[in-house]
């Protein structure tokens, strides 16, 4: 299970509900790829110090007793770790960012849903909406107690339309579940690398270990 979970579960179910596997950071331990684009010759120095805080809760996970203060990301850290070039977008997913306020996080995320779907054709007009390169915006309750994450999907929009609540099951069913296996409008995973705690605030996420 990866921490990616956290903040990408947090906007990628918020957005099209893409993998927890290939969400937001990958495995701590394992270079933490995120998901963002390669940009040549910029240096990334917010992407650096979220690095450290990365490396920190991955050894503070294995002590025998884990240091319980509180490992803070900001909005700028995440969304610099996104662009930089540790990243691996997952099939159709072009750029992500996020904003997070109180338990809510948003993401803003550039999707060409041609690809996603594949050679899979449909006449199905629940489907309409989910064809070509557009610009998705997600909202999602996130939140970490006891060791297990949750997320609940409140809304989608493409190109500033909101889709159907049935338009959007039919299509996580139909494209997103069959990949990625528990991936839903509603998820709850097990918190990775001891990390007890997972708090979305204005413009941060506090991450608390036992």
């Amino acid at each position: 299970m990866r921490l990616a979970q956290i903040i990408l579960a947090t906007a990628v179910s918020a957005v099209v509900s893409f993998s927890r596997d290939q969400a937001l950071f990958a495995k701590l331990g394992n270079g933490w790829t995120a998901i963002g684009a390669s940009q040549v010759g910029v240096t990334h120095r917010l992407a650096k110090s979220m690095q450290r805080k990365l490396d920190h809760i991955r050894e503070n996970s294995e002590r025998a007793h884990p240091d319980p203060s509180p490992t803070i990301f900001t909005e700028d850290e995440v969304n610099d770790y996104l662009a930089s070039d540790k990243v691996e977008l997952p099939q159709g997913v072009k750029k992500v960012t996020l904003q997070g306020r109180t338990g809510v996080v948003e993401g803003f995320v550039n999707v060409d849903f041609d690809e996603i779907r594949g050679k899979q054709q449909t006449s199905n007009p629940l489907l309409f909406l989910f064809s070509g390169r557009h610009l998705v915006r997600a909202e999602a309750d996130a939140w970490g107690r006891g060791g297990q994450g949750k997320v609940h999907i409140r809304n989608v929009a493409i190109d500033g339309i909101d889709v159907p609540r049935a338009a959007l099951e039919y299509f996580v069913q139909k494209y997103i579940t069959p990949k990625y296996p528990g991936i839903g409008l509603d998820s709850e995973f097990e918190l990775p690398n001891r990390v007890d705690n997972a708090v979305v605030g204005y413009h941060k996420l506090t991450l608390t270990q036992r």
